[in-house]
């Protein structure tokens, strides 16, 4: 029951970020994102209080100590939104939107491979070692990997996308 009501909360809370407060895209200027941050965090200082009191001092600390550390790696990401923004030419008034929903769809993947990951790994457990030697070749791959080009309309997944899916080449208003 407590996971249900998180979950609606969860899509509650995002469904009022875009569909009421930045239903209009706009550039969000520093102000704006500040008090934006100053109110979730705000949520989340008040979840904090609320576990305090209804399940103790160990919990909170729990919740807390994984709250900074999710904000914390979440840092590098804005890194690589910036990155995606300026290589595929994103407006400003745009930004948001299409962090959100990139954000929103990055949680969806992971659930559906987390879930599906675990799934495979029980009923064939000596994958997750040919798993741990194929992020240790990726990993040593990136580590002397030299900058190319990037090209998008060369990726083959992005080729069988718009064989299924009307893509353009630019925007068509806030799309």
């Amino acid at each position: 029951m407590l996971w249900a009501v998180f979950g609606l909360v969860v899509v509650a809370m995002l469904a009022i970020d875009l569909g009421v407060l930045h239903r209009n895209p706009h550039e969000v200027k520093l102000r704006e994102a500040l008090a934006s941050s100053a109110v979730w965090i705000g949520l989340a200082m008040a979840f904090l209080a609320l576990l305090y009191w209804w399940r103790g001092h160990q919990v909170a600390l729990e919740f807390l100590t994984c709250y900074l550390i999710e904000e914390s790696l979440s840092v590098d990401n804005l890194f690589v939104f910036l990155v995606i923004f300026s290589y595929f030419n994103v407006p400003k008034h745009l930004h948001h939107k299409v962090l959100f929903w990139g954000i929103v769809g990055a949680v969806v993947m992971r659930g559906a491979f987390i879930g599906l990951g675990v799934a495979v790994i029980q009923r064939f457990e000596w994958l997750i070692y040919l798993l741990g030697a194929l992020l240790i070749v990726t990993g040593v791959r990136m580590a002397f990997h030299q900058e190319q080009d990037i090209h998008p309309e060369r990726n083959p997944v992005l080729r069988l996308f718009r064989k299924f899916f009307p893509v353009t080449e630019n925007y068509e208003g806030n799309r």
